[in-house]
């Protein structure tokens, strides 16, 4: 009976183990070490947008001389020497499941959000933007509406 008992332990320990999955033990120091360094970059300079596409059409154009500050206290400002927009700016851990990438990039986990509230061409930056790539001078960004479907990209480049 008691051999029973201990093979059906091991029996349920083996499950167990073998139905964990690399983000079930996702390790949350982890992902807050992601989130820090992807804060540290935005911060480290200023940037300029050198792609934007919405939905297949490329806006690039509305972000021609603007460079652009993400600040640590969370301000975000662009500046083209004659105007100033304000907005704002963080990263977070993604909670969603369904991440639109299939890759294993632990980037997948870190969402890249900006918010300007006007006018029209800023506000369409105000999104959670997740990570496809990172480097000391380039961030690329994708976004994928949940309502038409229709995927946005963003390239930031250090200035």
């Amino acid at each position: 009976m008691k051999k029973n008992v201990i093979y059906l332990f091991g029996l349920f320990f083996l499950f167990v183990l073998v139905g964990c999955t690399s983000d079930d033990n996702e390790n949350p120091n982890n992902l807050n070490a992601q989130i820090e360094e992807v804060t540290d970059l935005a911060v480290s300079g200023n940037w300029i947008v050198t792609s934007f596409i919405d939905s297949g059409v490329d806006e690039t154009d509305d972000f021609d001389g603007y460079v652009f500050s993400f600040n640590a206290d969370g301000s975000l400002m662009a500046t083209n020497g004659a105007n100033t927009v304000e907005g704002s700016w963080s990263v977070t851990g993604d909670d969603s499941s369904d991440d639109s990438s299939d890759s294993d990039d632990s980037s997948d986990d870190v969402d890249f959000n900006i918010f300007f509230a006007s006018p029209d061409s800023f506000s369409e930056l105000s999104e959670d933007w997740e990570i496809v790539s990172r480097s000391n001078s380039r961030i690329e960004l994708i976004h994928i509406s949940g309502g038409n479907g229709g995927t946005d990209s963003l390239v930031l480049e250090k200035n």
